[in-house]
């Protein structure tokens, strides 16, 4: 049972690396994460404040990496377009955008409130 347990996390790893590799987004996520958390230690962000930024961290990318999955998948079961699964795919670009603006929100309060 551990085994299988282990396998999954590979699998996880292998995911991640997979989008740090091939999604240009991912990237550019990544650099803005590396440059917030250089920003937070510079200006000795409290505790609180690493923790809201944390959480912002993980919600971009998590929700980035969905975004990217969706879009993965949905061009491989139609690869031609269709209004529905092109809807689809920008609502999910669209949450990317939303949790992302909001953790701008949240470092422009860590940074400057």
């Amino acid at each position: 049972m551990i085994k299988k347990e282990w396998l999954s996390f590979g699998h996880a790893y292998r995911g991640i690396l997979f989008a740090l590799r091939q999604q240009n987004h991912m990237r550019i996520h990544g650099v803005a994460v590396i440059v917030v958390c250089l920003g937070a230690w510079y200006t000795k962000a409290t505790s609180q404040e690493w923790g809201l930024l944390f959480l912002a961290f993980g919600l971009v990318l998590s929700l980035e990496m969905l975004n990217s999955a969706l879009e993965a998948l949905a061009d491989a079961l139609h690869p031609d377009p269709h209004p529905l699964i092109g809807r689809a795919k920008d609502m999910a670009a669209g949450a990317v955008l939303l949790a992302a603006l909001m953790a701008v929100g949240v470092a422009v309060c860590v940074f400057i409130c």
